[in-house]
């Protein structure tokens, strides 16, 4: 009758009264991968290697349906999809992180929500991704803790904006609070343009800190340009 008046399906493939199938759950479950490569705005102009990202899923497919519901369609059940999705990214960035800490305590941080988002889905849902892989980074044996450092003023979402608009609306919208010394793990739910994590690490740089890396639970495929040997030869 529940499901009469409240129909659930499937926001991967929309497979009716399936809250999630089979095989769009296992589109969360691949191999983590290293992703900073296919995000333009995590460029150093100095030269310097971007920001290392882990990435358990590609925001592609299944996964194109799943994230969003998960954030804006109050499919809250989605949610220990999630954490396990940001555990096993934590888990494959652990031993990086290790080294590079050398026994320190490693600062989780949250990428920030607009103000009114986390009272409008219910949670704040990344702080639960942070939460999650501050727990699995502690059972490796690493200090880790989450670290409320960032806030967000009032801006434009970043959804359906292109790299040079998500920069532009992230200009003067962060700001760190508190003394952010030491080393940081930022922590979001999708990786696009990158425009997001570089800010972060600009203001917490700018403050004294170091950001070591980013977990995500999914990243934007890279978008690469066909040779030009592969076009057609006809005519």
């Amino acid at each position: 009758l529940a499901r009469l008046v409240l129909p659930v399906c499937c926001p991967g493939c929309g497979e009716q009264d399936v809250p999630l199938c089979g095989p769009c759950a296992s589109s969360l479950r691949g191999p983590v991968r290293r992703c900073e490569a296919g995000a333009p705005r995590l460029d150093h102009l100095d030269g310097t290697a971007p920001l290392p990202v882990w990435a358990a899923a590609s925001y592609s497919g299944p996964v194109r349906g799943i994230v969003p519901a998960w954030k804006d369609g109050g499919r809250a059940d989605l949610t220990p999809r999630m954490l396990d999705a940001i555990a096993r990214c934590a888990a494959a960035a652990g031993p990086a992180l290790a080294a590079a800490a050398d026994g320190r305590c490693v600062r989780i941080v949250a990428a920030p929500s607009r103000p009114g988002v986390a009272r409008r889905r219910g949670a704040d849902l990344v702080g639960l991704l942070a939460e999650r892989s501050a727990v699995e980074l502690r059972r490796l044996g690493l200090q880790a803790r989450v670290v409320p450092t960032l806030v967000r003023r009032r801006g434009r979402d970043q959804v359906g904006l292109g790299a040079r608009d998500r920069s532009l609306n992230l200009r003067d919208a962060l700001r760190a609070r508190g003394a952010p010394h030491g080393f940081h793990l930022l922590v979001d739910d999708v990786l696009t343009t990158g425009a997001t994590l570089a800010a972060c690490e600009d203001v917490l740089a700018v403050a004294g800190g170091l950001v070591l890396g980013a977990l995500v639970v999914a990243a934007t495929p890279r978008i690469t340009r066909a040779p030009l040997s592969a076009c057609g030869s006809e005519g």
